[in-house]
């Protein structure tokens, strides 16, 4: 029996229907990106990541890292996630040729190791799932290998940096999570001060931020705040995390609880539906929001 990409999604969906609702299949104009724009796409990410490693490791020296506590080898192993990152820029300028995009401007929201840190572990994260998401785009079996490749460094990089260093869990769920390109960019824009008019314009958009309390956890009910026109219609809260969502109703007060089972890095969405999160249904976000867990499967607050 031949197994295909295709026949692996229908195995999926027939096994596991509730788990397929956030998949992201959908952009609301049902335009396909051509694979040179993902490989921007990607490369646009990459640049954002290799710009922040240069900037964070000029700023943060061997004392400083120690001064935060964090292991004496930590900032040796960010020096080699940062040749990752400029070699995968460098591999995908070679890659697209003369059509690569140029680095953009950046505004990090690093102010110490600590938060060197946390960022480092949100960018990788991010960047696994916008590998993951973009996949469904690509054709080529050599750009799917290549990255594919990138992709698993991403995830044992996130990995290394949420169990070694923060000593929390260096997974979430038995699926990763694949973001539409748009969610992605929502994300990441958030520190992208400008970018290069030259640069080929990419087929994304970024949502309104959506923003949870730094504290939040599983089980409370919390205020959210987005800045996006609303209508009389329900909204809810997806939290995507794996392959699925769970939705909850967002109170006009915009309070919302977050569910108590959730364990992992999760990318709550303000959506018009509580069946999908699609592109045109989403009001606000992706934001970030990770739950540790210990390894007995105990949410550690």
């Amino acid at each position: 029996m031949k197994v295909t990409a295709a026949s692996v999604t229908l195995l999926v969906a027939a096994a596991l229907p509730e788990l397929c609702a956030a998949l992201p299949t959908k952009r609301d104009d049902n335009s396909v990106p051509t694979e040179i724009q993902i490989l921007n796409f990607a490369l646009t990410l990459e640049h954002l990541e290799n710009a922040f490693y240069t900037q964070g490791l000029q700023k943060y020296t061997q004392q400083d890292f120690l001064n935060a506590d964090l292991p004496a080898w930590a900032r040796g192993r960010w020096n080699q996630i940062a040749q990752h990152e400029s070699t995968h820029v460098s591999f995908l300028e070679s890659v697209i040729g003369d059509q690569a995009v140029q680095p953009c401007t950046y505004s990090f929201p690093d102010t110490d190791p600590m938060s060197f840190v946390t960022t480092s572990f949100k960018l990788e994260t991010v960047g696994v799932s916008a590998y993951s998401g973009a996949a469904q785009f690509l054709a080529n079996s050599d750009y799917i290998t290549s990255s594919g490749a990138i992709l698993a460094v991403e995830a044992r990089q996130s990995a290394w940096i949420n169990s070694a260093v923060l000593n929390a869990n260096p997974w979430n769920t038995a699926f990763d999570t694949p973001l539409s390109l748009n969610h992605v960019w929502t994300i990441a824009s958030g520190v992208v001060v400008s970018c290069p008019s030259s640069n080929m314009p990419l087929p994304v958009k970024a949502f309104p931020a959506l923003t949870f309390p730094a504290d939040a956890q599983p089980g409370q009910t919390v205020q959210v705040s987005f800045n996006a026109t609303t209508t009389s219609e329900p909204l809810y809260v997806a939290f995507i995390a794996g392959l699925g969502a769970t939705y909850v109703p967002l109170s006009p007060q915009m309070t919302v609880e977050i569910p108590s089972t959730l364990q992992g890095v999760v990318f709550p969405v303000i959506t018009s539906s509580n069946t999908a999160v699609t592109d045109n249904v989403t009001i606000a976000g992706p934001t970030f929001l990770s739950f540790d867990f210990n390894s007995d499967g105990v949410d550690v607050a």
